[in-house]
């Protein structure tokens, strides 16, 4: 078996006002169905190793976690090397539930930005409100960064996580990386 490559092969810079970096493959499954069957919930806390999110949240613990992406979908993250047991264990436990849970690992790319500005380059992107009081916490948001679908989380007031289809990886990082450019301080949450 080869080893997973990221979409960049972990590229990152740190020349701007926040670090961008793409992180190596992370073991993700979509999983739809009825997010109130409590089938579906126990098979998807099992899975992900954290308790199930609230509408518009994401609970991450480490390497793993559970985003709600809409009314009937959710985003549950792992280890790389842990996806195909834990999608397998999902399954067998939701073999007589009307759900669907695919693997989607390596059709997405991850990225970590870390520093002071990092609301200021969100905010540049996405048309997301980024003030602390506004976003903040276990918040999980769908959206565009550009043109380029994505959804974001902070695990932290100094990190955000971004994912987005890893087609267009290369374009993300650019476009991260432009908004983060020295001198292109916006101040406006400082």
């Amino acid at each position: 078996m080869s080893d997973p490559v990221s979409a960049l092969k972990n590229i990152f810079d740190d020349t701007g006002l926040v670090r961008v970096s793409e992180i190596g493959p992370i073991g993700m499954v979509t999983l739809r169905g009825d997010l109130s069957d409590k089938v579906l919930g126990k098979a998807a806390v099992a899975a992900g190793g954290v308790n199930l999110p609230e509408q518009g949240q994401c609970n991450t613990e480490g390497s793993q976690g559970i985003a709600w992406m809409s009314s009937d979908e959710l985003l549950i993250m792992c280890p790389y090397a842990d996806v195909h047991a834990r999608l397998a264990d999902l399954q067998e436990k939701l073999a007589g539930s009307h759900a669907l849970a695919v693997n989607v690992s390596d059709a997405r790319a991850v990225f970590d930005i870390t520093g002071d500005h990092l609301r200021e380059v969100i905010a540049k992107l996405a048309p997301v409100d980024m003030h602390p009081d506004q976003f903040n916490g276990t918040m999980f948001r769908r959206t565009r960064f550009a043109q380029v679908p994505a959804a974001f989380w902070m695990p932290d007031g100094r990190s955000a996580r971004i994912v987005c289809f890893r087609s267009v990886a290369q374009y993300m990082f650019d476009l991260l990386k432009d908004a983060a450019m020295p001198g292109s301080e916006v101040r406006h949450y400082a």
